[in-house]
């Protein structure tokens, strides 16, 4: 089995995801990146979002500046909300992103959630059916215009007539579709028709082998082969060798974010959607994923901008898995 591993860069501060990240900082950005790169790991992922936390770098540009920066490690888009961009656009985009990075593009695309940022900046933010329909013809229309010299389409929220997108990608067919989501009505059916990756954000094993078994389901009915779509998972890591540092952490982060529930209720929900522990028990953790057929990993580090938490588990979770 090749599993793979991706790290979630803090181009955002938002005490929930990086709860010891207090001020924006391109610098540390690009100093986690290329010790990322440095670790060995596969890929570093970009979230996409225009009003989030404090502040937040933008995707595309954040992205593209690591492009001259990194040689190896992938860049990938955690994941782009459909609605910020015309898909023909995105296309256009994702293509010389790729090309320019020598085909390391990961291509990851959402429906969209944050109603208050699409109302902050005067994009409409329609109801569910509509962005899961608005995202599928979305990815229709970007991957004929990977793949076709001179695409046309005529949907209904979105139309191209002879969109030449050249340069190409270099990755060939096209860079790898992940489709974040887990809407088990609407987007399973779509992730079953178009995505190369699944992407299953926060879930605990049992609640990520529900999900895989939707899929499945979905899969069957448009005629996919479940096989076919890799299973990714993306959440949080809280690690180090001394469990007293373990528990800092954890209660880091309870603090910074509102307390709806007791410590100690709120602690088992964490340690059950997220990875937690001494490097023994995050493998042992890992390997419970990976029993259900998860082979790719993007990781948020607990501890970060500091690097201890990306290291330790470089040199002692990897490598027993």
């Amino acid at each position: 089995m090749n599993l793979k591993f991706g790290i979630r860069i803090p181009n955002v501060v938002l005490p929930r995801y990086f709860p010891m990240y207090k001020k924006l900082d391109y610098n540390v950005l690009v100093d986690y990146a290329i010790e990322s790169e440095l670790l060995g790991y596969d890929s570093i992922w970009v979230n996409d979002h225009l009003i989030f936390g404090s502040g937040i770098l933008e995707c595309w540009t954040t992205l593209s500046s690591l492009v001259p920066i990194t040689e190896k490690v992938r860049l990938g888009t955690l994941v782009l909300c459909n609605n910020f961009r015309l898909p023909s656009v995105v296309a256009k985009m994702a293509a010389t992103l790729d090309y320019i990075s020598n085909g390391r593009l990961e291509f990851g695309i959402g429906a969209g959630w944050n109603e208050e940022e699409h109302k902050a900046y005067g994009i409409p933010f329609p109801n569910p059916v509509e962005r899961v329909e608005r995202l599928r013809e979305a990815i229709e229309i970007i991957k004929r215009m990977w793949t076709e010299r001179t695409p046309c389409y005529n949907g209904r929220y979105y139309r191209i007539e002879g969109a030449v997108c050249e340069p190409k990608p270099l990755q060939n067919p096209h860079p790898p579709i992940t489709i974040g989501g887990a809407g088990e009505k609407l987007m399973m059916k779509l992730i079953a028709q178009h995505a190369d990756r699944c992407n299953f954000a926060h879930r605990s094993p049992d609640e990520y082998s529900h999900k895989l078994s939707v899929l499945k389901v979905a899969c069957t009915k448009v005629g996919r082969d479940f096989g076919e779509i890799e299973k990714s998972w993306w959440g949080r890591v809280i690690i180090s060798k001394d469990e007293k540092e373990v528990k800092k952490q954890i209660k880091t982060l309870y603090k910074s974010q509102s307390r709806e529930s007791p410590f100690k209720e709120w602690t088992e929900k964490v340690k059950a959607n997220s990875i937690v522990g001494t490097p023994e028990e995050c493998v042992e953790k890992l390997r419970k994923y990976i029993k259900l057929g998860v082979t790719y990993f993007i990781l948020r580090f607990g501890d970060a901008p500091s690097k201890n938490g990306l290291r330790l588990f470089a040199e002692e979770v990897i490598p027993k898995l």
